[in-house]
């Protein structure tokens, strides 16, 4: 049942990454001996010799995500240097930790615990919705904030957690409307197809009432387990199914395996595409162009976006990892977020979770490289643009669609979760009827 998990800038030229994570090895262990009392605000009487203050990065580095959020641990690196290069935050320098939870949502929970232990002021991180279940308790009883970069599912509302990525209401619903519409691809039999845990299915219960209210069902529906490599059987039975379109919530390595079925049974894009969810220019680096070229996803933002902002951006993420590196949806979402954090930060003139919250109650917004970002007071969730990309030659994206404004967050589209609504600014969540996930299907 729903509910909560309890309640452009101008480019780099500082600190490198090399020399980042050499400093933070080597001040590691010093660092851990000095009460966590000392890391709540360097603003507050803090000696010259502990400014510092740790932040906690929990991005799988190994395990069927590593193809996903090692580029956001990058970025999120990327940005706490940038902002020590700048001078630091509140005249303290930041040291990020950034320990590997290797794709398991039990390490998910003990390093969180382990790095909030140490004095943490903030976690930035995890990809999938599991993970940011198993860590969210953590954060809620140390009454720190986790800040999550990703598009989810929406049915959860912590006042610990920040929610940088889209809702249903900004992705899932409107890429429905596009897929149907006669400006769009105009498919009729859309296929949900999706890895076995809480973000596909709780997306694609969403997607079943969306459906039912226009009277249509899915030409069919199937999950296989994270990380499943093998889906000849699953394309098989799109192709039964008599489907014209694939809507995927399939996530992490899976989508290798998922084109290459498609590649093997020589299944035309023109005819039968893909329109992902969770899929991005990072994940593409993994796959052949012929195997993916024509198919769609759909996201805030694509690298592709021709701003100069955008372009300064991506100039200073190539210029400290590699020029062959590309950036995606939940990167710019999570340089936003580190932003946001730092704004919040300095607006309140603490590191202090109660203070930051009144900031977030006040109004907050960053210009990030893929345009504004405001985040909602009530919700805590940011108001995003929707977008689909088609997929070309070179693993890039065309954006072939844009929403004309951005679209407010609803962590409770009323279609799926009615009554449930949150407003952290007047009395946090309120309770709808109890629903039950599985028992739509």
């Amino acid at each position: 049942m729903p509910g909560p998990a309890s309640p452009n800038p101008p480019r780099p030229t500082g600190l490198s990454r090399r020399r980042a994570v050499a400093r933070a090895a080597a001040t590691c262990a010093a660092a851990r001996v000095l009460a966590p009392g000392l890391f709540v605000g360097c603003s507050l009487g803090i000696p010259p010799r502990a400014r510092t203050v740790p932040v906690g990065l929990l991005h799988s580095q190994t395990g069927t995500m590593a193809i996903s959020a090692t580029s956001l641990r990058d970025m999120q690196l990327h940005a706490i240097e940038r902002i020590n290069a700048d001078g630091g935050l509140l005249g303290c320098r930041l040291e990020a930790r950034a320990p590997d939870p290797r794709s398991r949502a039990e390490l998910f929970a003990s390093r969180a615990r382990r790095l909030l232990e140490d004095g943490a002021a903030a976690l930035f991180g995890c990809w999938t919705s599991t993970s940011r279940k198993a860590t969210l308790p953590v954060c809620e009883e140390f009454q720190k904030l986790l800040f999550y970069a990703v598009q989810y599912e929406g049915n959860e509302s912590s006042a610990c957690c920040v929610y940088g990525g889209s809702t249903p209401s900004q992705q899932l619903l409107p890429a429905i409307d596009w897929l149907t519409s006669a400006e769009g691809l105009a498919r009729k039999k859309i296929f949900l197809l999706g890895s076995d845990y809480v973000y596909p299915r709780t997306a694609n219960y969403i997607a079943r009432k969306y459906l039912a209210a226009r009277e249509q069902r899915p030409a069919g529906e199937l999950y296989l387990p994270l990380g499943h490599r093998d889906f000849s059987m699953a394309v098989q039975q799109i192709l039964f199914s008599g489907a014209d379109c694939v809507l995927s919530t399939v996530n992490g390595g899976s989508n290798l395996g998922l084109f290459d079925a498609l590649a093997d049974a020589k299944v035309d894009a023109a005819k039968l595409p893909v329109v992902s969810t969770s899929l991005g220019e990072d994940e593409l680096r993994g796959l052949l162009p012929g195997q993916v070229q024509g198919h769609f996803a759909v996201a805030s933002y694509f690298q592709s976006l021709a701003t100069e902002a955008n372009r300064e951006w991506i100039a200073g993420f190539r210029d400290e990892f590699g020029h062959d590196r590309v950036v995606s949806d939940p990167l710019e979402a999570g340089w936003n977020l580190v932003h946001l954090w730092k704004t919040a930060v300095e607006r309140a003139g603490s590191f202090d979770t109660a203070a930051l919250r009144q900031v977030f109650r006040d109004g907050l917004a960053w210009d990030g490289p893929g345009g504004p970002l405001r985040l909602d007071p009530a919700t805590q969730h940011c108001a995003k643009a929707f977008r689909v990309g088609r997929i070309r030659a070179d693993r890039q994206f065309d954006i072939v669609h844009s929403s004309e404004a951005q679209l407010a967050p609803d962590p409770y589209p009323q279609i799926a979760f009615p009554g449930w609504k949150c407003d952290w600014t007047d009395g946090g969540i309120t309770r709808g009827a109890e629903v039950s996930i599985d028992g739509d299907v």
